[in-house]
């Protein structure tokens, strides 16, 4: 059945339906409701969401691809996160501690564990020394694990912060902590603050673009990319890693370019007189999710093509064309970034290692090493490491005592962790911080997840003070009202 849609005073009529007959009435049902009742309290609502007339064709599809001009200069236009849900350990990893080694098997001071809540296992559960050996690498003499060879060649363009902390010790709340600065869902991520306050610079792509390449999603599920308050097109657009980066995004058989231009004007037509009927915003960025998949028909086959990268490039990261990994999703945000994505997030959930820490932590480290080695490398040597910010880290960090038989686990752990950052301002061959003897509690130059985020937003150029967005009579901002800071020392 075929709907004949045709343009009458400014509106659009559908054609012998009696269906638009009966919509056109419940539509001015609800204006006479929103104008009269509530002597005219409705009507004012209805205007504060379409932040004035719709026919000034403002709307939140606007602001999306608009850069707004930032508190002051920013030294970081881009971000790419590489989130290692799960939590790795900082102990075989980062945080080389001789002292828990020396004490294997013995139980933990009395005065360390007082008052301590563990998520699983007994506080009194005894020490567990490194499983890995260490070396010094770099000019600064950082401290790494055989692990990570590949790393070692790049750590002097790293900040390595060893006295991370967070609130929380679980997997869902932590992450969401970590990605929006609350451990309650329904808060706006750190890409859709990006977002909001930079705008798009890609013209054909979403602006805030995520992965997943862990053996499973991460806990917090979508609510890590989500936009929260701010409008829905600031939410992180997950894409695949090999052939289309949306399901369905191709056109069937039998649909060509021109009839789908077609289609979509119609709808968009409709829509957007369905918009001027009720005046909910979020009918603006339906609109404006058909047009950018429209386009990414266009861009995202030549984005996804690693075929088009020299053979170097892909020994680099150890991506293949057409399959599937960690290390081509890494090229793929280099390939973001250049088309102007303004935030990449990939999530590799495969770190919650409460038992087989020696296996799975060999494992992990092959499958995501070398690939971010090698994205450090390649943004550095095409000039774009200076404004774009890597962040690698998970959301809390692994306890020095033993979980599990075998003495071959560890539980999750607040207190201390080390995450890292690369380029966009930060400073590079630096460590930062420290935690006890037992990496146990941070006991010089603390950072909390807080402060992080308060930091990255210096380096995008906002005062995260005063980065705000007003919602429910309030001024709602990422670092929330308790205190944070910028870790001015990682910042070069």
């Amino acid at each position: 059945m075929s709907v004949q849609v045709a343009r009458c005073g400014g509106r659009l009529a559908i054609a012998g339906s009696a269906e638009g007959s009966r919509l056109a009435s419940q539509a001015r049902a609800r204006r006479w409701f929103l104008q009269e009742c509530g002597i005219g309290l409705g009507a004012i609502a209805l205007g504060s969401l379409l932040g004035g007339s719709p026919s000034t064709g403002a709307g939140p599809e606007d602001a999306s691809r608009r850069v707004r001009a930032p508190h002051f200069a920013p030294r970081a236009r881009n971000v790419i996160f590489l989130f290692m849900a799960g939590a790795p350990s900082h102990l075989e990893m980062f945080d080389y501690k001789p002292q828990l080694e020396k004490f294997d098997g013995t139980l933990p001071p009395a005065d360390l564990i007082q008052n301590y809540r563990a998520a699983f296992i007994e506080p009194n559960s005894t020490l567990l020394g490194p499983r890995f050996k260490f070396g010094t690498y770099g000019q600064a003499g950082a401290e790494l694990s055989e692990l990570l060879p590949r790393m070692a060649e790049v750590v002097d363009d790293i900040t390595i912060v060893k006295s991370m902390v967070t609130d929380a010790f679980n997997h869902a709340p932590a992450q969401i902590l970590m990605s929006t600065g609350s451990q309650q869902f329904g808060k706006p991520s750190l890409g859709a603050w990006t977002l909001y306050g930079l705008g798009s610079e890609a013209d054909d792509l979403p602006g805030f673009v995520v992965f997943s390449t862990g053996t499973k999603g991460p806990s917090g599920g979508n609510a890590n990319w989500g936009s929260g308050f701010l409008p829905t097109l600031h939410q992180g657009v997950q894409f695949r890693s090999t052939g289309d980066p949306v399901l369905y995004l191709s056109n069937p058989p039998g649909v060509d370019d021109k009839l789908q231009r077609r289609s979509l004007d119609v709808i968009n037509e409709l829509n957007d007189v369905h918009f001027g009927e009720v005046g909910d915003p979020e009918i603006r960025t339906r609109i404006s999710s058909f047009e950018m998949a429209y386009r990414m028909q266009a861009s995202a086959p030549t984005l996804m093509d690693l075929s088009t990268e020299p053979q170097h490039i892909l020994d680099l990261y150890g991506a293949e064309p057409g399959k599937s990994s960690f290390a081509a999703t890494c090229l793929l945000a280099r390939r973001l970034v250049e088309r102007g994505v303004r935030f990449v997030e990939i999530f590799h959930e495969a770190w919650d290692q409460h038992g087989n820490l020696v296996a799975d932590l060999k494992k992990n480290c092959a499958d995501t090493e070398q690939a971010c080695a090698a994205l450090v490398k390649d943004l550095k040597q095409r000039g774009l490491l200076e404004n774009t910010l890597v962040i690698w880290g998970g959301e809390f960090g692994r306890t020095p005592m033993v979980q599990g038989g075998g003495r071959d686990g560890r539980d999750h752990h607040p207190n201390a962790f080390t995450m890292w950052l690369a380029g966009g301002g930060t400073r590079g061959g630096v460590t930062f911080g420290e935690s006890d003897d037992f990496g146990f509690n941070v006991v010089r130059d603390r950072v909390h997840v807080r402060d992080l985020h308060a930091t990255v937003l210096h380096l995008l150029g906002f005062d995260h003070e005063r980065f705000t967005h007003r919602f429910q009579g309030l001024d709602q901002r990422l670092t929330g009202v308790e205190p944070a800071r910028v870790v001015q020392e990682i910042l070069a």
